[in-house]
């Protein structure tokens, strides 16, 4: 007998209490009530649902002997077409979808829509072994900016309705680590009892605006399978006042020590990692303020991707999606060759490139980046790097718009992770024109003859980078300073900025394009992450043959 390919089975459980031995999947969809101070534990939650649960499971096309329970939806390997696996086996079955602005889809999850434009487009660029990475599907959320709004007895912490302010309260989010809810949980038990008033922006009172949460799964006493279900959170308070000697500054303390008293080291639960606080009085869109200040719980905020133990300020850009990062860093250590020079732009805290310094034994590394914050982040990782390392490791405090070509030039391998947008005019016109910038031999002291600067400007911003710049090892003299770059990698996190850059580089015959990858960074959205490499276009000699003499 043949068995249909897909089983739908529907199970509707009522009033009951299901204890697990670590985390289900997604515990939080089925609370209809904020947890009380007895329910506060990650692994024993009380389940009352209010709709069925649906599963899809795959059947193979005749029965076997043995029927064997099949692999959780999220260990599924990514499906090669979309009839691979059926849709509601990577359905999102988030009871905020439509409400909240976070997911675009519910279906298909593993491979989202856009994979297959962006497959078309590096086909049509010669590029036809682009592949697509998809791991976890549900709690991927390891980093989350949420809005706080409505009143002390009734807050909402969540996303902005799509095109307006009023926001959206998500709970049960199922993109977020569940350590992210149950912290949300805590945090709106807190701010109810405390009677913390959250931001009023129309008035611009009130006293708590945001809220970031970001989980670290860094635990070395845990065994590797246990961490990611085991993250603690780090929490930052962003408070409307100036600092913490302003007149509510007792209430953001009161809900510091709530926080900790209930969530921390010493609490049953130990859910908290630390609590920090960002004040922010501006009226604008900006989420935090220039002044942070540590409250409680442990100061530094560990990570490990692409091999080496990262560290990260609340302050310092992190990636949302830590396992899908590691598995990009891992593809992009392939097209860096040993003893490489490499410059990193856009660098934040030096992740990329000191996971490079790391694995590939690099010859020098160059980070450069925008945002001065980063800086206590990169010099914390550098430290933890193993000391085998003996190439020159820099961090850079300067913008890679000003005078770009200057970073460019004496590398071999650039690396660029632009923000959405795509990368500033003045960097791609650098790379449009690399292969037109001629250079001299290399001689014992010469220099590059680029022109020499003579913009104030422009020397005023390098001098300030020289004085921001961080320098481990040997000095940056092992570069050398006549070569042009032969490998640009771009990672991507805006598909239309992307298509945008790829074909300006492409159409300056300066680059071309050899690989392409994408991985599922955002699942649930129409968003992917792109990994592309480009090769500098060499041109070629002119070999004109010599015309016979006649006669």
């Amino acid at each position: 007998m043949v068995r249909p390919s897909c089983t739908i089975e529907i199970f509707i459980l009522l009033n009951v209490d299901i204890h697990y031995p670590f985390p289900p999947r997604s515990p939080e969809k089925f609370s209809t009530r904020p947890p009380r101070a007895t329910d506060m534990s990650l692994y024993t939650l009380p389940i009352r649902p209010t709709y069925p649960i649906i599963t899809c499971r795959v059947s193979p096309a005749t029965a076997p002997t043995v029927a064997s329970p099949p692999p959780p939806p999220s260990l599924l390997p990514p499906a090669t077409s979309a009839t691979a696996v059926p849709s509601l086996t990577c359905a999102l079955q988030c009871p905020h979808f439509e409400s909240c602005s976070g997911c675009t889809h519910e279906f298909n999850l593993h491979r989202p829509v856009i994979v297959d434009e962006a497959s078309n487009f590096f086909k049509g660029l010669g590029v036809s072994d682009f592949t697509f990475d998809s791991c976890r599907l549900w709690g991927w959320r390891c980093r989350a900016k949420l809005a706080v709004r409505g009143s002390s007895e009734n807050p909402l912490i969540g996303l902005y309705q799509e095109g307006t302010h009023n926001v959206v309260d998500i709970p049960q989010c199922k993109a977020h680590h569940p350590n992210i809810n149950a912290a949300v949980e805590l945090l709106r038990k807190g701010v109810r009892e405390l009677n913390i008033e959250p931001y009023d922006e129309d008035q611009g009172t009130g006293d708590l605006r945001y809220v970031q949460m970001a989980v670290t799964t860094h635990n070395t006493a845990l065994p590797a399978v246990e961490r990611y279900r085991n993250g603690r959170v780090q929490v930052a308070l962003v408070w409307n006042s100036r600092n913490e000697k302003s007149s509510n500054s007792d209430k953001l303390n009161a809900l510091a020590n709530f926080l900790w008293r209930n969530g921390g080291s010493r609490s049953k639960l130990h859910l908290i990692h630390s609590v920090w606080a960002n004040f922010q009085t501006s009226t604008n869109n900006i989420i935090f303020g220039n002044r942070w200040r540590h409250l409680l719980g442990e100061r530094d905020f560990w990570e490990h991707v692409g091999g080496i133990d990262i560290s990260l300020d609340p302050s310092s850009f992190g990636q949302a999606n830590t396992r899908a990062f590691d598995n990009l860093l891992r593809k992009l250590h392939k097209y860096v060759p040993f003893g490489a020079s490499v410059a990193d732009l856009y660098a934040g805290a030096g992740v990329i490139g000191l996971s490079l310094a790391a694995t590939k034994k690099c010859r020098s590394v160059k980070c450069i980046e925008i945002n001065k914050e980063s800086k206590p982040s990169f010099e914390k990782t550098v430290d933890r790097l193993p000391k085998s390392i003996e190439g020159s490791i820099s961090w850079h405090n300067a913008d890679t718009s000003i005078d770009p070509l200057s970073w460019l030039v004496g590398s071999d391998v650039i690396v660029i992770d632009p923000p959405r947008k795509g990368l500033d005019t003045t960097l791609i016109d650098a790379l449009r024109t690399i292969s037109s910038h001629k250079v001299k031999p290399s001689l014992k002291g010469s220099s590059s003859n680029i022109k020499e600067e003579k913009r104030p400007w422009v020397l005023r911003e390098r001098e300030r980078a020289k004085e921001a710049s961080v320098q481990v090892g040997r000095e940056t003299i092992s570069e050398d300073p006549q070569s042009l770059p032969e490998t640009l990698i771009y990672i991507s996190c805006g598909w239309e900025s992307f298509k945008e850059d790829c074909k300006s580089l492409l159409n300056s015959k300066s680059w071309q394009l050899e690989k392409a990858h994408g991985f599922n960074f955002f699942p649930g959205t129409q968003s992917i992450e792109v990994l592309a490499v480009f090769k500098r276009s060499l041109k070629k000699k002119k070999t004109g043959k010599k015309k016979k003499k006649q006669g």
